[in-house]
């Protein structure tokens, strides 16, 4: 049908629509005009389908203004490009999480996690737009966290027509054209519109909020498995028994009031420290050397997102200088000669305040402490064909990581 024809889908309204959305956040463009609409009287608005599909509704098109079917073309947009479909499909399976009911959680969790930032600066907030404050809840946070913190309820009742498509949540609807039909994305196209976009958002960091720059920055460095293990690995060394506890006088223990005119001191939780020992020998080459301070910002985040409590010790044959992470763009990970990962270990546990956990980052030619030490070690492996590798000795076989370490293999 033509756009002139009764009830037909007005496409000069809804590219004029796209057109202005373009020219507000030009970092989206490429994503924009990535999507190809599909004309649908099935969808209650606009909807997405994994495979960068836009589903349309004729009606909605006619009954809402340009500038608010702009900002529907960028929400709808933001959920593929924040992988909501995926990411819709592994909470599920991580959670248990089945049925429509569910469904409809996970598109008003990620509604809520697009819209606290998208609108504004030339971007009309359509009626009806989710907010985290109007479910009560913070801004600022992603679909994961506010999935833990609302359910269905008298709060959502007037949100059960609210469905943004396969491409918000994961579940295939009725209307998906599927991985077969026309004008769909391959995945390599969409690896690369998304590329192209992350591209353009750091290209223009002054207009760009911390949302989109944040997942810009993931774009280039994806989160991996491995990091998923390592900072598992260190939240149970820091949280286990022991660590990060003293004794304080800054609130007296509760049996002091059973022995009057003694104060004894309580058992207080301070936060972990954590020092991370680099290998810097010549074995390690210079990308896994630039990776390493990727690898220490994620171990900041597994203590909270506190870099004044990670320290980072570069270390070859000898110990270098300890860094505070609160400089960590500019630590400078020399080295280059033989690996004697045993004074990183000893120059680490001299360090004040004294860590609770030691992380170790190396590709496991090096010996190893002969004493357990008085903290728990966290060690990290760069990927190695052959481990038994030495440029002098090629009957050289190192040492495997001690049974008291937590290993955990990087790449």
């Amino acid at each position: 049908m033509s756009a002139g024809a009764p009830g037909a889908l007005d496409l000069d309204k809804l590219f004029a629509a796209r057109l202005h959305a373009a020219r507000v956040r030009p970092y989206l463009a490429t994503a924009l005009f990535a999507l190809h609409p599909v004309e649908s009287r099935r969808v209650p608005t606009m909807a997405v389908d994994r495979h960068w599909r836009c589903y349309v509704s004729p009606a909605f098109v006619d009954r809402t203004p340009v500038e608010e079917l702009a900002g529907v073309w960028v929400h709808e947009v933001s959920h593929l490009l924040r992988d909501h479909h995926g990411r819709g499909d592994r909470v599920a399976r991580e959670r248990g999480l089945t049925g429509p009911g569910e469904r409809l959680r996970m598109n008003i969790a990620a509604d809520c996690e697009i819209n606290d930032d998208v609108f504004g600066d030339g971007l009309t907030e359509p009626e009806g737009a989710v907010r985290p404050g109007s479910l009560q809840l913070p801004e600022g946070q992603l679909m994961e966290d506010y999935l833990r913190q609302f359910r269905l309820g008298p709060r959502t009742q007037d949100l059960s027509w609210l469905d943004c498509g396969s491409g918000a949540d994961g579940m295939e609807r009725e209307w998906d054209l599927g991985p077969d039909g026309a004008h769909g994305l391959s995945e390599q196209e969409r690896d690369a519109v998304r590329f192209r976009v992350a591209q353009g958002i750091t290209g223009r960091p002054g207009s760009v909020s911390k949302k989109w720059r944040r997942w810009a920055e993931e774009a280039f460095h994806p989160p991996q498995p491995w990091r998923e293990l390592l900072g598992a690995a260190i939240r149970s060394a820091t949280s286990g028994a022991g660590a990060g506890e003293d004794y304080s006088y800054g609130r007296p223990a509760r049996r002091s009031a059973g022995m009057p005119g003694v104060v004894l001191p309580s058992l207080r939780r301070r936060p972990p420290q954590v020092s991370v020992v680099v290998d810097t020998s010549g074995s390690v080459s210079d990308a896994e050397l630039g990776s390493a301070i990727l690898e220490v910002t994620a171990i900041s985040r597994a203590v909270g997102g506190r870099r004044d409590l990670v320290t980072v010790l570069p270390c070859d044959a000898a110990a270098r200088i300890v860094h505070p992470l609160c400089r960590g763009e500019g630590i400078p990970l020399l080295g280059g000669g033989g690996t004697d990962l045993r004074t990183g270990f000893a120059r680490a546990l001299r360090t004040r305040p004294r860590p609770d956990v030691v992380v170790v980052l190396t590709d496991g030619q090096t010996r190893w402490p002969a004493t357990r030490p008085a903290c728990r070690t966290v060690v990290g492996l760069f990927p190695r064909q052959r481990r038994s590798w030495n440029e002098n000795d090629p009957d050289y076989v190192p040492d495997s990581p001690p049974d008291w370490a937590r290993v955990v293999d990087i790449g």
